[in-house]
């Protein structure tokens, strides 16, 4: 039995309006943690593009989504004269790099035009299995089995087992913990949240144990 859990990852629309440095993708959420930084840069890049040709103050809505197993960002604005365009720009030159650097990060990159406006999208390789799923980690893996494990042993009534020896015990929670680490990193959990609240919960639990002795 698998306790892999899905990881829906819903399109999400937002509207700003074009001034640069307004939107910076928060993608740990999804668990995308690799893609971060392309993403930003893709946004950016494509912002700055609208800001360019269209002026600033242009309402615009940034667009992320899933294409399959691909992190699809789309910049939509008003003006369906001002085309992107991918321009072979010298190394003084001030610019023409921002398509560039869409086209040397993205896997592929394009323009729809609509009746009333305009898409420029790009989209950028995840390493998901299935667009649903997350990024693969052995330590992630691992927690998989453990939890799996660990839903099996809560139904189990307990019964007496033979001790490890306490170095191979300390070893083997800290490998767990890592791994259970690694498992919420990758579904989009905020580790240091997740711990403190463990910590929290456990000296709750400790305190009342002492609380009730005597």
């Amino acid at each position: 039995m698998t306790h892999e859990a899905c990881m829906p990852r819903r399109p999400w629309d937002l509207a700003f309006t074009a001034e640069p440095g307004v939107m910076r993708l928060h993608l740990g959420v999804w668990g995308l943690h690799d893609t971060v930084d392309q993403a930003q840069l893709c946004v950016s890049e494509l912002v700055t593009n609208v800001i360019t040709h269209t002026g600033r103050g242009t309402p615009a809505t940034l667009a992320v989504s899933m294409s399959g197993t691909y992190l699809r960002i789309e910049v939509h604005d008003p003006d369906t004269r001002a085309l992107p365009t991918l321009l072979d720009a010298a190394p003084e030159s001030e610019g023409g790099r921002g398509m560039a650097l869409v086209n040397a990060v993205a896997d592929r990159w394009g323009v729809q035009l609509r009746p009333d406006h305009k898409v420029t999208w790009c989209e950028l390789a995840t390493g998901l299995s299935t667009p649903n799923g997350h990024v693969s980690s052995p330590g992630a893996s691992r927690a998989e089995a453990l939890l799996g494990v660990y839903a099996s042993a809560k139904r189990l009534r307990r019964s007496g087992t033979r001790p490890l020896l306490s170095g191979v015990a300390e070893d083997t929670v800290v490998g767990a913990i890592a791994d259970f680490l690694h498992w919420l990193r990758v579904h989009g959990y905020d580790v240091d949240e997740v711990l403190d609240r463990a910590q929290t919960h456990f000296e709750a639990e400790t305190g009342a144990a002492a609380g009730g002795v005597g």
